[in-house]
């Protein structure tokens, strides 16, 4: 299944027409067909009609596409395992750097060092689940 930047960059090939072409008939700029065809963004719902009947394809068809990938990363989840994973790699390196600047206690240390590895074992855990 594809997605439906794909579909809509293929069929207008398919008719030889461009993107402004495209724009054009739809009364938008160029730079939003290229961000549909990119899965950049997607077309208003108003426009979806018309850019089906332009493109000869049953409106069904392009309203069933797969999602986009990217998407994915947008959103609570991502950011979560973003910070799972930038967190420890902070605490290491201001655990490195105060430890070789002489101002590093035991104490302060090892809580950096456990903050670090907690955020390390709820990201292995949340990649199980």
């Amino acid at each position: 299944m594809k997605t439906m930047g794909e579909i809509i960059a293929g069929r207008r090939k398919e008719l030889g027409m461009t993107q402004k072409e495209l724009a054009d008939r739809l009364n938008i700029t160029d730079k939003a067909v290229s961000k549909w065809e990119r899965d950049v963004s997607c077309p208003d719902r108003a426009l979806i009609p018309k850019l089906a009947e332009l493109l000869g394809i049953p409106l069904e068809e392009l309203m069933q596409v797969r999602p986009n990938q990217q998407q994915s990363h947008k959103g609570a989840g991502y950011a979560m395992e973003i910070a799972l994973g930038a967190i420890p790699l902070a605490m290491g390196i201001a655990v490195v750097v105060t430890g070789l600047l002489g101002q590093l206690d035991a104490q302060s240390g090892f809580t950096m060092l456990g903050i670090g590895l907690a955020c390390l074992g709820l990201r292995a855990i949340k990649e199980k689940i």
